[in-house]
Formats: structure tokens, C-alpha cells, sequence
């Protein structure tokens, strides 16, 4: 019998319950089985959970026949009042537009073209101290495993950071199509960049050095951003990838979901095993919220406000009862 009253179904429960602490301390405070604090903490540096559990979650809620697209992105964990903690490393926060203290986590989501839904399906701790790997040896790891696991995707979709060599070839030796941004100074024919070429509304088809023949569109932002998207795709028409880069930013929201609902970010044990196992801890409570908003159609923020509302009710009347 472990000596630790502490469980996963206590941890995740809280992480989807609470939404202002996230500390040991408060856990012990709230769990309905009594414990320290100090066993919490214990229990979780002394937990091993690994990414593929999250896939055993994801796995019975995702038709692996259906119409999909595999998006991935990577989100900083803002430590910057923590730097002591394991895993923390400067690195360029798209969030804060600025290089902070944090721990880089690359996700890859699976997006239905049908439902409209979308469940992490995977992710990966960046500590190149660790394990060796830059965040593109995870992505392609990761799609490896997908592949193995039988996903088959319409597309692969990622940023601009993404669209390496290595990962474009990669992506078409397993037989898929990718969808991509590409930056601007792209060398593409014999030597121009994107930015210096016409490139119609109905795209046009360049060669990418050391890849082959792509085509690319162009499209402005209302802001006035301009992205240059590229695609291995046959024929492919402006109106199919704009729905497809469309459908990238739902990781832009899986990533705010998991940071403002599920304490992602929260966790100030100093241990590398701990915050890797709150990290998939966070995730799996991620999932049990979408599993809620599928069957009950409530939004994750409203999961949270159902929770405190009849709360805080009561004590307004009380202090209305004594003013």
C-alpha cells in the first residue's frame, strides 16, 4: 500500500475544480481525504507518468477514420519568478512576445474536419539538457508514433517555426500532405524569396530549394501581417487551405484552455518529475473538462464558474445580512 493519500484522481479533480491556487498546500486544504501538504508533494516527485498516457485518454475519443488534421504548436510555461525549477530555460514566448524563464512544451492536437473538435493526442517536454533533442526532433517523433498509432491525417499543419527541411521531408516520406507557414525570406527557384515574387490568389507553384515543387499562397491579415503558406498538396485551392490554417489557431485556444482552466502553468515544485507529471496531470484534467463540454455542452470556463458561484452567493448574502 502506498504511503501517499494522495491519487490522481484527487490531483486531476483538483487542477479542474480550483481557479486561483494550485500549490500543495492548497490541495491538502480542499481534498476530501485528509493529507499534508508535504504528502502531496511527495506523491507527486514520486509519480512517473509519461506522454503515452495521454493518448490511452484521447485514444477512445477520436474516430481515427474520419476526416483530420494534425496540428502542432510549442507554448512556454512562464517561470520567470521561478528559474531555480528544473527544465526552466530562456526561450521566445510568442505569449509575451519576448524570451522568458520557462519550460517549453511542444503539443500535437487532433482536429476532426467534421465535429470541429479537437484532444491533444501527444506532447513533449523541451530539455535538450536531458534527453539531446531540439523541439523539431520532437515534433517528429511525435508524428512517427502517430503514424505507428494509426493516425492518418488530410494534413499536417504547422507554424512557420516548424517548416524545416528536415520536417518537410519527413512528412512526405510517410505518404502525407503538410500545410505550412514559410517565412518570408524563403529561398524558393533560383534564388528569390517569397517576398519578392506576385503571387496570385489562386497561389503559385515554386520550387523550394533542396525539396521540389510546392505551391504557395499568399495571404494579409486585417492587421496587416502577411503569411506566406506553402503546401505538397495537389491542385490545392486557396478556399481548402485557408480552411486549413484556419483550423491551426484551435491549438492557440487548446494552449490558453490549459493554462487558464487546468493550472498548466501553476506548479512551483522545484523537481523536473514533478512538474512533468503536473504537466500530464494538467492535460489529463484538460481532457475530463472536454469530455463535460462534449456531453453537457457547458464551455470550460463555465465548468469553473459553476464551481464557485453558489459560493460565492452565500457569502454575499451574509456580509449583505451584517452591513
Amino acid at each position: 500500500m502506498s504511503r501517499h493519500k494522495c491519487t490522481k484522481s484527487i490531483y486531476t479533480s483538483f487542477l479542474q475544480a480550483s481557479s486561483i491556487r494550485y500549490s500543495g498546500l492548497a490541495l491538502s486544504e480542499v481534498s476530501p481525504i485528509p493529507f499534508s501538504h508535504d504528502s502531496a508533494n511527495r506523491w507527486l516527485n514520486s509519480c512517473s507518468f509519461r506522454p503515452s498516457g495521454i493518448w490511452d485518454l484521447s485514444k477512445p475519443l477520436i474516430n481515427i477514420k474520419d476526416p483530420c488534421l494534425l496540428v502542432g504548436d510549442d507554448t512556454v510555461l512562464d517561470k520567470h519568478r521561478s528559474e531555480e525549477i528544473d527544465l526552466v530555460h530562456y526561450q521566445y514566448s510568442g505569449n509575451a512576445h519576448d524570451v522568458i524563464a520557462g519550460i517549453g512544451l511542444v503539443n500535437l492536437v487532433w482536429y476532426g474536419l467534421e465535429n470541429k473538435e479537437f484532444i491533444p493526442v501527444d506532447y513533449r517536454v523541451y530539455d535538450k539538457d536531458t534527453d539531446g533533442k531540439t523541439k523539431n526532433d520532437h515534433f517528429r517523433d511525435m508524428l512517427k508514433l502517430a503514424q505507428d498509432r494509426g493516425l492518418n491525417p488530410d494534413a499536417v499543419v504547422m507554424d512557420a517555426w516548424y517548416s524545416s527541411m528536415d520536417n518537410l521531408k519527413a512528412i512526405r516520406s510517410m505518404g502525407w500532405i503538410w500545410v505550412m507557414g514559410l517565412k518570408k525570406n524563403r529561398k524558393v527557384n533560383r534564388g528569390e524569396t517569397l517576398e519578392k515574387l506576385h503571387i496570385p490568389d489562386e497561389g503559385l507553384q515554386v520550387h523550394l530549394r533542396g525539396y521540389g515543387w510546392i505551391t504557395v499562397f499568399r495571404f494579409v491579415a486585417k492587421n496587416g501581417r502577411t503569411d506566406y503558406i506553402g503546401t505538397n498538396m495537389d491542385n490545392p485551392s486557396r478556399d481548402r487551405i485557408e480552411t486549413i490554417i484556419k483550423a491551426r489557431w484551435k491549438i492557440e485556444v487548446y494552449h490558453r484552455e490549459l493554462k487558464q482552466t487546468c493550472g498548466l502553468e501553476r506548479c512551483q515544485s522545484r523537481t523536473g518529475r514533478a512538474q512533468r507529471n503536473h504537466i500530464f496531470l494538467a492535460i489529463s484534467a484538460w481532457i475530463q473538462k472536454f469530455k463535460r463540454r462534449a456531453v453537457q455542452g457547458v464551455s470550460f470556463y463555465q465548468q469553473k464558474w459553476d464551481v464557485i458561484k453558489n459560493d460565492i452567493s452565500r457569502e454575499m448574502t451574509k456580509i449583505m445580512m451584517t452591513t
